[in-house]
């Protein structure tokens, strides 16, 4: 045992006590405290941010993917030329059997401009069976509202039952504001291509009851889309007995492409298959670069939170070169004064990470909360769903990236300390006595 300690193993009892101590600036030493105290926020700070900017990131992803899919469908099949299938109820059922399709649902779609009292505004109408309607998750939620009138009138929860003996529509919530109508309004819709006449191509000019107020939650859809009958909506947009497209729900969207050779078989050769990932990939392009670019720019907090570290540790190193001397000179080795040094700098960065790391999880916890506190404030909507697209600020914390977060700022901090601790180890104690 070396002669004036009580003990010399690696990351004693002492070393703590001497780097804790060192923690507590007195008064005289007021700026390096401040130094230490910016570095510990900043680390916190930092931590938090790329939490919650990663969580915000998976949840709008997540709730994005979710709505897109649920509203187009994993994979669609048209004809390449653009006509009806005819026979779509034979192909749907041979793609109903293709292993791991859930469901596969017809549709006549169409562009219409919707007219009524107050404006017109373009349109996508979908023509849908009931049966088919009911599956939709997206569409059938608390903010339905309808006045369908269906022979189980005990029955008060609302839902698109009687949907195709209605003889209406169904509008997203959005639209119905844009237009100032209300469950049993009357709208107008035209669509370009109507029937041949003498004078050429006319437009086609019907007026629709809206006996379906629907919320998906996206602004594009609930602003533009128009659900009626698929009866109607083969004769509104003349295609006899066809649908123009085929969307297909798979169990595991991310796999749709190994699904693909299945699915191409139970095809007819004119017909084409499109894929969700082909459909959407520049939006979700576009959306991780700007992940990774924000991700990047956050995590360059704490690396400035880490020089911080390195300055103070420095700062601190030059304040105490009489006590390193001291420690010295009564049988503190090297090893024993860069760890002391070590364990003042890594204890700001451990707390710094952990701090952040309850404050960014706590943020994820109250994200709209926090949002409804901002516009209570400041009077404007920080997430209007007109631009962000969703009504709500969706907040998903994944556990892996998380740990990943937390484990590269203990490590940047980590490393911080080493080069500062080790001038300190390196420090002649002759010549820090010198002058004293």
């Amino acid at each position: 045992m070396t002669q004036g300690l009580p003990d010399t193993k690696p990351f004693a009892g002492f070393e703590w006590q001497i780097a804790l101590r060192y923690l507590r600036a007195r008064r005289r030493e007021g700026f390096i405290s401040v130094i230490s105290l910016l570095s510990f926020l900043g680390i916190a700070l930092g931590v938090a941010t790329l939490i919650v900017v990663m969580s915000i990131f998976n949840g709008f992803h997540e709730e994005l993917l979710s709505k897109i899919l649920g509203f187009s469908g994993h994979a669609a099949v048209f004809r390449s030329d653009q006509e009806p299938i005819a026979n779509y109820k034979v192909v749907q059922g041979k793609l109903e059997k293709v292993p791991g399709v859930i469901r596969v649902i017809a549709l006549v779609e169409g562009q219409a401009m919707v007219s009524s009292l107050k404006q017109a505004t373009g349109s996508l109408v979908r023509g849908i069976s009931e049966d088919d309607l009911l599956k939709l998750s997206n569409l059938n939620n608390k903010d339905l509202h309808t006045a369908i009138q269906t022979p189980n009138v005990e029955d008060a929860t609302p839902s698109f039952k009687g949907f195709d003996k209605s003889d209406g529509i169904a509008i997203g919530d959005g639209m119905a504001r844009r237009h100032q109508v209300a469950l049993g309004s009357t709208i107008t819709l035209i669509a370009p291509n109507g029937p041949d006449t003498v004078l050429g191509n006319t437009p086609r000019i019907r007026d629709y009851k809206v006996v379906a107020i629907f919320k998906i939650g996206m602004s594009d859809y609930d602003d533009n889309v128009v659900y009626m009958p698929i009866v109607e909506a083969q004769d509104f947009f003349s295609t006899n007995d066809g649908a123009t497209s085929l969307e297909i729900m798979v169990d595991d969207p991310d796999s749709i492409v190994a699904k693909q050779p299945g699915l191409l078989q139970a095809m007819t050769p004119d017909m084409m298959l499109q894929t969700w990932q082909t459909r959407n990939v520049a939006f979700f392009n576009a959306l991780a670069v700007e992940r990774n670019v924000v991700i990047m720019v956050v995590f360059l907090v704490v690396l400035v939170a880490a020089l911080n570290i390195i300055s103070g540790l420095f700062m601190l190193v030059k304040d105490k070169s009489s006590n390193i001397a001291i420690l010295r000179t009564i049988g503190a080795t090297s090893g024993s004064i860069m760890r002391i040094f070590f364990i003042t700098g890594a204890a700001i960065g451990t707390i710094g990470t952990f701090v952040g790391l309850l404050l960014g999880l706590l943020v994820c916890a109250n994200a709209n909360n926090i949002r409804d506190v901002i516009q209570w404030f400041s009077g404007v909507d920080p997430f209007n769903s007109e631009i962000y697209y969703l009504a709500q600020l969706p907040a998903k914390v994944d556990a892996k990236q998380t740990v990943y977060i937390v484990i590269a700022a203990l490590v940047i901090s980590f490393l911080a300390t080493l080069y500062p601790a080790w001038k300190a180890a390196k420090l002649d104690p002759v010549e820090a006595l010198r002058y004293e």
